[in-house]
């Protein structure tokens, strides 16, 4: 079984939209939030999460705004193996998909993603796809959560976790903060929410 990892750029208020650029995403007024942030410590996390073979699931929208990008970008480790990666695309036309290698998850995504864990092949990854993430987590797809938090409040824009996301609980796997003020943690879902009476709460 593949494992998948998520991987977020993420504000303190739950937003993942364009963290890149200005104009990553259309008509977003705050594209490009985490370019003041950016940090060696933080760069070589991003590194360090890809530094084995892997393959990638991605929203139509993601995967749109990285092919404009990924395979202009100079060549390193990361555009390299970007590049190299099969992609895994949840469209409606997988017709006209162009950064290759690539293949489209079909009608149902749940279905899709179950099929491409059970094959035989590298971990797979994920970024952005605020569309996918929810789903993955509801139906136990998800293996791993990277999140890089950011200390800024955006209020409007995608969200990580969409409303009707199920209750359930996150182990803390590790935790770093940068001197940027990223705090870069990893978790592993837990399962189920579990709640106790409020008089067995700790004080």
């Amino acid at each position: 079984m593949r494992k998948l990892k998520i991987i977020e750029h993420i504000s303190l208020d739950g937003v993942i939209q364009a963290p890149g650029g200005p104009n990553e995403d259309g008509d977003y007024p705050y594209g490009g939030w985490t370019v003041p942030y950016r940090d060696p410590a933080a760069g070589k996390a991003v590194l360090a999460a890809h530094n084995e073979p892997f393959d990638l699931l991605l929203g139509r929208r993601t995967y749109d705004i990285w092919s404009g990008f990924w395979p202009k970008a100079p060549g390193g480790p990361l555009a390299d193996s970007l590049n190299a990666a099969t992609k895994y695309v949840a469209t409606h036309r997988p017709d006209s998909l162009e950064w290759g290698p690539f293949e489209g998850l079909g009608p149902d995504i749940v279905e899709g993603v179950r099929r491409i864990k059970a094959m035989d092949g590298p971990g797979l990854i994920l970024w952005g796809s605020s569309t996918l993430t929810s789903k993955l987590l509801q139906h136990g797809l998800a293996d791993e959560v990277l999140l890089f938090v950011y200390p800024i409040l955006l209020g409007k824009g995608k969200r990580f976790f969409e409303d009707g996301t199920p209750p359930g609980r996150l182990v803390l796997a590790s935790t770093n903060a940068v001197s940027s003020g990223v705090l870069i943690s990893t978790y592993t879902p837990a399962g189920p929410l579990r709640a106790g009476p409020l008089e067995n709460a700790a004080p």
